[in-house]
């Protein structure tokens, strides 16, 4: 039988038990005990199986439509989703429909061989992995909201004009080359030149843009309002910036959220809902200037 192996890993597990070379080591070794002939496989490293826009899914979509395999073969239902409504729909549903057969290990779950028992477990498994993508949710924001309150940023990466402290990753400094122009920017904008100036200015200046800046220091940093292949300075960017009261050495967090923990859609929410925090770092603009 011609089998496709899947594997998946999201941040918040137990890596050393559910390593990626494990899982593939557990089920490559079944394929090959069984005398099955493993025509590939696919993974997905640090992502949540709460939703199903992955590249390993749409991998196992690809070699399905082409007609390339007859079984899926995962270490357990939990690896495959946590999205108990989802799982279902694809287990009971889908690839049956599309004469797949699925295999979960540690479950001793198999389509071939299911019975009426394994129709009414197999939902109650997939809901209990699908609450506990819940309570790991749950205690994350906690923590984070936690973390905002007491006047520590979370954000992947700092603003433009500081870095992340390297002894606490909480905390922000300055960045002495970036934060000078910051302080351009402000002293030009009090002197009457617009955000559509400024930018003009410093694009004819040749200053890196933020996103080319914080490449040009290693950043993995991505934006989608990118349009070409330099980003340059625009007037949206400058007016971020001159709007930001971070540079004041106040952090406001908490903007936005999701509505629940199976939607990445974010929910702006209402300013007076904003945790707003000051002194917690180095200014780099006064209070008055920044008002001004």
């Amino acid at each position: 039988m011609k089998v496709w192996l899947y594997y998946r890993l999201s941040r918040d597990e137990d890596e050393e038990l559910n390593s990626l070379n494990n899982q593939r080591k557990i089920i490559y070794n079944f394929a090959v005990s069984n005398g099955h002939q493993v025509v590939g496989e696919s993974f997905d490293d640090n992502v949540s199986g709460m939703h199903f826009n992955r590249e390993g899914i749409d991998k196992i979509y690809e070699v399905v439509e082409a007609g390339k395999i007859e079984a899926i073969i995962v270490k357990d239902l939990s690896r495959f989703g946590r999205d108990y409504i989802e799982c279902g729909k694809y287990i009971e549903k889908i690839f049956p429909q599309l004469g797949i057969r699925f295999i979960a290990l540690n479950d001793g779950y198999d389509t071939k061989s299911s019975s009426s028992t394994d129709s009414i477990v197999i939902p109650f498994k997939n809901l209990i992995n699908d609450s506990y993508s819940r309570d790991i949710s749950i205690k994350v924001r906690s923590n984070l909201e936690v973390k905002r309150r007491q006047g520590e940023f979370i954000s992947n990466f700092a603003v433009y004009g500081y870095q992340k402290d390297k002894e606490n990753k909480n905390h922000l400094v300055i960045d002495s080359y970036a934060a000078g122009i910051v302080r351009d920017i402000f002293k030009w904008s009090v002197e009457g030149l617009s955000p559509g100036s400024i930018a003009s200015r410093l694009n004819q200046l040749g200053v890196l843009s933020p996103m080319e800046y914080k490449k040009s220091q290693g950043s993995k940093y991505k934006s989608r309002f990118k349009t070409s292949a330099q980003a340059k300075w625009s007037h949206v960017a400058v007016r971020r910036i001159l709007q930001n009261e971070v540079y004041t050495g106040t952090l406001v967090q908490g903007k936005r959220t999701t509505p629940n923990h199976k939607t990445k859609k974010f929910v702006y929410k209402d300013q007076d809902d904003w945790v707003r925090v000051e002194g917690t770092h180095e200014a780099i603009i006064s209070r008055p200037q920044f008002d001004l």
